[in-house]
């Protein structure tokens, strides 16, 4: 809990900042914090050295230094992560990346979701799909498509906190509780 609530003030600021430059900044912030992230998802030692009292901020600035010579920020991202070392917060910088990410999407209009279906779909099903829920959220729709074999058929809709269920085993589920009623 705690560290939702860290993460989402810092990427608030950091949004906040950019957000009185323009949308293009507000871009450059979450590809620059993409490329810190993804460094630090390779190599999941960085993490745990960002998170460990045993090293003094200087330490774990030194490590900062390191990473991010391999890649070209924007000096404000660059700044941030600094300020995140000073504040012994380097090691919410995932959490924070996402919450961004978040942030980013409502001001661009973007809603994302997870469609799970039984089989893989093919493209044309995919986009006549993202197209369906566009029109009905009248928002840009961006899904990540999975096959989950357990739901037998129909498909599964997640999108922010709401889910459609419409698989196969959902159905099921209600007819054996219907049964078991006596309905």
């Amino acid at each position: 809990m705690r560290s939702n609530i860290i993460a989402r003030r810092y990427a608030q600021a950091l949004f906040a900042l950019g957000e009185e430059q323009g949308m293009d900044v507000l871009e450059r912030y979450a590809q620059g914090l993409n490329e810190v992230n993804q460094i630090l998802a390779t190599c999941p030692e960085l993490l745990k050295i960002f998170a460990n009292p045993v090293f003094n901020v200087e330490e774990k600035k030194a490590v900062l230094v390191k990473v991010l010579e391999k890649i070209e920020l924007d000096p404000a991202v660059k700044n941030f992560c600094f300020l995140l070392a000073d504040k012994n917060r380097l090691a919410f910088l995932p959490e924070i990346t996402a919450y961004y990410g978040r942030l980013l999407d409502i001001a661009q209009g973007v809603v994302r979701g997870e469609l799970f279906t039984a089989i893989e779909l093919d493209d044309g099903l995919k986009q006549e799909i993202a197209k369906r829920l566009e029109d009905q959220s009248k928002a840009k729709v961006i899904l990540d498509y999975k096959v989950d074999p357990k739901i037998l058929g129909g498909l599964v809709l997640r999108v922010g906190d709401k889910v459609l269920d419409a698989s196969l085993k959902a159905q099921l589920q209600i007819l054996k509780e219907n049964i078991k009623r006596g309905e």
